[in-house]
């Protein structure tokens, strides 16, 4: 059978598995694709293991930003290995197909550990705001229960979110068509191809996810208001560089990573497009977890003073 026709006829014809074409149906391209993933997946899985280690073995590292940290790069392998490795086992294989329970356990997946980077995105901007803005009570304001809480929190909230989405998305009909132009299952092609009535469905994706997704912006947003309003009346030039140098790779994780997931989800689903959109989550699910490791390794002066001091001691030994 065609992989590109319908697996039947609407109301005739239940579709029990989907066909991922993933960016490219280009042979050549897709070995490119799958070297080119193969490196950002390893990068992101490396990075991210040695930021949660670092977290976990240096004293120095036991404060609340490095807490937080070490809650993101668990988030970010997670968030990768939700789909990289399907995706790169359909480029060798050549077998595009995905059971619709494992479609469904992959948006449940995909959709869980975005709506909890975008909390502790959130709640980092938080921290970053107490820390510049009100150092004095930063111990009293980011005690260990209050940072235990409010991760559990964003965890909690993440999965919530998470599981209301895959509940109604289990309840729709796939009798059109069992072809996403995509490389995982994900919400707004899953309506596209499905024959039921998604009214219901787009007003939670709307309302829920709009909550998770603008609401951590919007706090984010505020955060960085004040943080850059209390900077601004820092005296000295070195006073405020100094300010900004703790919150200045966070920032840049923040605009990589909610332009593109606002623009994905936060829209009707009639603007929607398979073949222009699907490149998109690539950027917040797969670009952005590779980069957070080597955005804060690179910028932040105590991980890397934890990586040489590991990296003497082995050398040492």
């Amino acid at each position: 059978m065609d992989p590109l026709e319908p697996m039947g006829r609407e109301n005739e014809t239940s579709v029990t598995e989907f066909i991922l074409l993933g960016l490219s149906s280009n042979p050549v391209e897709q070995l490119v694709l799958f070297g080119v993933f193969t490196a950002i997946y390893l990068v992101a899985l490396m990075g991210n293991l040695l930021i949660l280690l670092l977290v976990c073995l240096d004293s120095r590292l036991h404060m609340p930003m490095y807490f937080f940290l070490g809650n993101l790069s668990v988030v970010d392998i997670g968030y990768t290995s939700s789909t990289v490795p399907k995706m790169l086992a359909n480029y060798l294989s050549g077998d595009k197909s995905i059971s619709w329970a494992g479609c469904l356990s992959q948006m449940f997946l995909f959709i869980s550990f975005g709506g909890i980077e975008c909390l502790l995105l959130g709640v980092m901007a938080y921290d970053r705001y107490v820390a510049i803005c009100h150092p004095l009570h930063y111990g009293a304001f980011m005690s260990r229960q209050v940072c235990t809480l409010l991760a559990t929190a964003a965890w909690v909230m993440g999965l919530t979110n998470s599981a209301v989405h895959s509940s109604l998305m289990s309840t729709l009909s796939f009798c059109q068509g069992n072809v996403l132009r995509h490389f995982f299952c994900d919400i707004p092609p899953l309506f596209q191809l499905s024959c039921s009535d998604t009214r219901a469905n787009q007003a939670v994706t709307f309302s829920l996810g709009g909550a998770v997704i603008l609401g951590s912006f919007l706090g984010t947003l505020v955060s960085y208001v004040y943080i850059v309003m209390a900077i601004l009346r820092i005296h000295t030039k070195e006073g405020r560089l100094k300010a900004f140098s703790t919150c200045a790779s966070h920032l840049t994780v923040v605009s990589l990573y909610f332009g593109t997931i606002i623009f994905t989800y936060i829209r009707p689903n009639s603007t929607y497009s398979q073949e222009q959109d699907r490149a998109l989550p690539v950027f917040y699910g797969i670009i952005t977890p590779m980069l957070n490791p080597i955005i804060y390794s690179l910028r932040n002066k105590d991980i890397k003073a934890a990586l040489w001091k590991m990296i003497g001691s082995r050398l040492y030994s």
